[in-house]
């Protein structure tokens, strides 16, 4: 069944190529009858066979038209004549005819037509006249506001066009500075690049200097609690013991001027060196309290 359809499909369709093949040669004779040529010898293949079909539809429809509109003016032609005959016949019936009339008369009347031409009324009445002259100053009035609105538009455009130009000047001057600066930024870049590679070597120079100090406070026991108020209530409480200490020191030392009696001043040296060693021995403990306290 399905061979039976394609086959009749490719018959209507050789057919129908045939047809158009047959329309296309015969508007080519035609066309190439008319000026007295005949038609050249060229390949009738699918493309071309269909563009020269949908060309000699269109070139007979436009023939088509263009016989419509002759006989149309053809037949127009004729009552025109007819009627200029008429008008003519009553002319001469009345005296008026063109040969007896003054030049003068036969020229403003000329000018009459051509201007009734000109302004394409069918008479030469008044009133067609003024309707005529009516609309052609709409005509007038309405170029005119175009006019207008072009010129408005025209001088937005220049005044866009002039803003775009100084734009660009001052793009362009703007671009001829920065190539101009390109030079010392670019110094002034590696400039930072060497300071930053220099301060790069500082912080790890730093950075080591901290962990050794960090490693040299460990080592002698530094920890965080010994913060700067410890060491001053240290000092206070060293200044404290000295204060203490220092009479005994003045007793000592004036013990220097005792007479010559060793029993009696090595007691009293004896004393003193007790009372001393205590005065350290209680330092001793503040100092140690004083770190312990914190904990």
């Amino acid at each position: 069944m399905s061979d039976l359809t394609s086959g009749v499909d490719e018959t209507s369709k050789g057919g129908t190529d045939a047809s158009k093949i047959a329309d296309v040669k015969a508007w080519l004779a035609s066309q190439f009858e008319a000026v007295g040529k005949e038609v050249p010898d060229f390949d009738y293949t699918p493309r071309s066979i269909a563009y020269l079909h949908n060309l000699a539809t269109l070139s007979q429809a436009k023939t088509q038209a263009a016989g419509i509109l002759a006989n149309d003016f053809r037949q127009k032609a004729v009552e025109y004549r007819s009627q200029a005959a008429r008008i003519r016949e009553i002319l001469e019936s009345v005296g008026l005819a063109q040969d007896s009339l003054p030049s003068n008369v036969v020229s403003s009347v000329q000018v009459l037509a051509n201007v009734a031409n000109l302004l394409n009324i069918r008479d030469t009445e008044l009133s067609s006249f003024l309707i005529a002259i009516a609309d052609i100053s709409l005509r007038k009035t309405g170029v005119e506001e175009k006019r207008a609105k072009v010129q408005k538009e025209s001088k937005v455009l220049l005044d866009y066009t002039r803003k775009a130009i100084a734009r660009l000047t001052y793009l362009k001057r703007m671009l001829a500075q920065l190539e101009d600066d390109v030079a010392p930024c670019e110094a002034q870049m590696e400039n930072w690049k060497t300071n930053l590679a220099v301060m790069a070597s500082k912080e790890r120079q730093y950075l080591q200097q901290h962990a050794n100090y960090k490693e040299s406070l460990q080592r002698l026991g530094y920890t965080p609690e010994i913060s700067h108020g410890v060491l001053v209530e240290m000092a206070e409480h060293k200044k404290e013991l000295e204060k203490k200490t220092k009479p005994i020191l003045d007793t000592l030392r004036s013990y220097q001027d005792l007479p010559p009696d060793k029993a009696l001043a090595a007691l009293a040296i004896e004393e003193k060196k007790r009372q001393y060693a205590e005065a350290e021995k209680y330092l001793d403990d503040v100092l140690q309290s004083t770190l312990v306290a914190p904990e």
